[in-house]
């Protein structure tokens, strides 16, 4: 059983990572190509060659990370925020393109499961993990177990008739908004200038300027209130942070444990932890892997 090999792959706005993975999690070959996004058929055309560069007679399953709304029963794809894959029968159609099991997940939520089977959670059994990229995603374990429905952490209410949320959202006052690299990258360049990204406002802040950890403070206290619904829901043994903002690491995690102490139940504010994540780049390829394993198993 150790021994068998399946393919995972991890779907992004542009670039696809697909590799071999054991049931260990050492990744053994991986591919990167860009993510083709003129249409729907591109698309899944480029999905199929990034199995068949890796595609051998050992390969047992494939694994797929969508950054998507998945209908699991169905196996379909709703509606993908980033690439053109909208009511996709996808689970069947590559199951009858390879003839082999297929899972599919939500691209956050199988990121939370690789950090729960190999990285900052392997040792709990309750996890809840926000990605902080361009949007913000998640995921759950809840007692051993993957979440398997909508976790879309990133669109929590945290600011009532707030500032609008991102992409195709109509929402006001989300969770996202407040989080994610794009508001670092605005926040940063209304107080520096054009210039400035997010990347350098984490930097200027390393340097002692004040402004830039003020800033990143105000997106760590967004960021607790957003725990603190989620602790209050899940009662994890602990949060975990991934994506480019956690690379901010103190300056955004210190003052979302602060809030955190004070919006989170009692009980439950007392035990949990937020820490980084471990996996980085590679904990959406992992999870696609794991997600495959558990479809040879179904």
């Amino acid at each position: 059983m150790d021994a068998q090999r399946v393919i995972g792959v991890d779907v992004g706005g542009t670039k696809i990572l697909a590799g071999v993975m054991r049931r260990d999690g050492q990744v053994e070959r991986r591919r990167e190509n860009p993510t083709p996004t003129s249409s729907e058929d591109a698309l899944l055309e480029g999905l199929d060659s990034a199995v068949e560069e890796l595609l051998t007679d050992d390969i047992v399953a494939l694994g797929f990370g969508l950054p998507s709304p998945i209908d699991q029963p169905a196996g379909r794809v709703l509606k993908a925020v980033n690439i053109p894959l909208a009511e996709v029968d996808f689970r069947s159609r590559m199951a009858e393109r390879f003839g082999l099991p297929v899972g599919i997940e939500n691209d956050a939520n199988a990121a939370a499961y690789a950090e729960f089977h190999f990285g900052a959670a392997r040792d709990v059994d309750n996890m809840v993990m926000l990605t902080l990229g361009t949007g913000c995603g998640g995921g759950a374990v809840v007692d051993g177990k993957l979440f398997r429905h909508w976790a879309e952490f990133g669109h929590i209410v945290v600011e009532h008739d707030g500032i609008p949320c991102q992409g195709t959202c109509t929402g006001r006052g989300h969770l996202e908004p407040y989080v994610t690299g794009v508001a670092a990258t605005k926040l940063a360049q209304e107080e520096f200038g054009p210039a400035v990204d997010s990347h350098r406002l984490v930097r200027l802040a390393l340097e002692g300027e004040a402004r830039a950890v003020e800033i990143l403070d105000g997106i760590g206290r967004y960021l607790g209130s957003g725990i603190g619904s989620l602790v209050n829901i899940f009662n994890p043994d602990l949060v975990v942070i991934g994506g480019g903002v956690a690379a901010a690491g103190d300056f955004v995690l210190e003052p979302a444990r602060e809030v955190l102490r004070r919006e989170g139940l009692a009980g439950a504010r007392e035990r949990v932890r937020i820490v980084r994540a471990e996996l980085g780049t590679a904990a959406g390829l992992i999870g696609a892997g794991l997600i495959a394993f558990d479809a040879l198993a179904e």
